[in-house]
């Protein structure tokens, strides 16, 4: 076994046969309750140990909870060796519920200072760190490049080297699973808040694996320890965890958004509604122009693995053409073990193009994907799977790159 990798759970069954006979079969389950365990779980299970004596800064919001619904600000703030001294928040704020910039806060619970990373500034502050000399991030993360919380760590862990801080990553696990790797790799004169690393659009490795990977590809000099998840492995979605399912962000409400958004929230930032607004956002996308009867037919040609596509109409309440009706297409997943996500949004982009090459805005394609090669194919009208191969041999040279931080099997 790789050293640092997490060795698979093993569960005794202890039996009598002479008992057995007495009774009726009964079946035992081996174990009681999640099976998998998060960072912050397998961290008060130690009593918090690690951060015994440390005066903590903690960058989370409302996913930042143990199994049993404990948040981990509390479970450090009643911890009596740990000094929590403050509490930092991503984009969509503490709460998770904003779709804005936000301000400094305080937390009720707890009375401490919320400095905001979403706001006036996205980078902590050497007044918001005074005081602090461990930060730890416990925030979930959804496997996709341009999802922001992972640009919210990076941006923090350049701060806690400036500033010389500990760092700590209470790791989840990656809910879309950790084989699938997808898309076009970000090229490093792309980085920017919405593609935090050299990384595909969908990139098979959790948060704790990233900070591993940044710091070490980046050279960036910290002293940072990742307390990983038990009981994961990278097959396992989130379905297989146990753990119960925590929106990450306003629009991201189940694992089928989850594993939809690389591929379908790629083409947000064109003139399409993705579903912000609806009951079923990344599920469905469309706009009055789009005839959605048209789409899901070219798309069903396709045949593509995983995937069914029905058309439908729908009124986005918010976003993208709010209190306008839109034609397009469900987007099924029909079998999990096949389905690409980012092949599905590709097929959709090329689909488009050739049906409403007039109607469909591409001047802002890029901003999400990044990848200018990827986007020009698209707009000359090259095959979808012929753009899919294209980026085959990055992906091939990142999944050797990912190879030394990986902490799962």
């Amino acid at each position: 076994m790789a050293a640092g990798r997490i060795p698979p759970l093993v569960f005794a069954v202890w039996s009598c046969s002479a008992v057995a006979a007495q009774a009726p079969t009964q079946v035992v389950p081996a174990q009681v309750g999640p099976a998998t365990r998060t960072g912050i779980d397998v961290l008060a299970a130690d009593d918090c140990k690690l951060l015994h004596g440390r005066h903590v800064g903690l960058i989370t919001n409302h996913t930042g909870r143990t199994a049993a619904g404990r948040r981990t600000a509390d479970v450090l703030r009643e911890s009596p060796d740990v000094h929590l001294v403050a509490l930092f928040s991503p984009e969509h704020g503490a709460d998770g519920v904003l779709d804005e910039k936000t301000a400094d806060t305080k937390d009720a619970a707890t009375g401490l200072p919320v400095y905001s990373l979403y706001g006036e500034t996205r980078v902590p502050t050497a007044a918001m760190l005074q005081g602090v000399d461990t930060l730890v991030f416990d925030v979930q993360d959804v496997g996709c490049r341009f999802y922001t919380y992972v640009s919210t760590m990076r941006n923090c862990l350049e701060a806690a080297a400036t500033h010389k801080l500990r760092f700590v990553v209470l790791d989840r696990p990656n809910p879309i699973g950790g084989v699938g790797m997808e898309g076009p790799v970000l090229a490093d004169a792309r980085r920017d808040f919405v593609g935090a690393h050299r990384i595909p659009v969908r990139h098979g490795l959790t948060v704790g694996e990233l900070a591993r990977m940044i710091t070490g590809e980046d050279g960036i000099t910290i002293d940072l320890t990742v307390v990983a998840c038990e009981g994961w492995h990278r097959a396992d979605r989130w379905d297989r965890t146990g753990l119960p399912w925590i929106n990450p962000s306003p629009n991201m409400r189940s694992i089928t958004q989850a594993m939809l958004y690389p591929g379908i929230g790629l083409l947000e930032t064109t003139n399409l509604s993705v579903g912000r607004g609806t009951d079923t956002p990344f599920e469905v996308l469309g706009a009055p122009w789009c005839d959605g009867v048209q789409l899901a037919a070219l798309l069903r040609s396709r045949n593509l693995p995983g995937v069914a596509f029905v058309p439908v109409s729908f009124t986005p309440a918010a976003s993208e053409f709010r209190g306008k009706r839109c034609s397009g297409i469900n987007v099924v997943i029909t079998d999990w073990s096949t389905f690409e996500p980012v092949r599905t949004g590709l097929h959709v982009a090329t689909a488009l193009r050739a049906l409403h090459t007039n109607q469909w805005d591409t001047k802002k394609l890029d901003g999400l994907l990044k990848h200018e090669a990827t986007r020009d194919a698209i707009l000359a009208g090259e095959a979808a799977d012929t753009i899919v191969a294209s980026w085959k041999k990055e992906l091939e040279l990142f999944r050797i790159r990912r190879q030394p931080f990986l902490l799962y099997d």
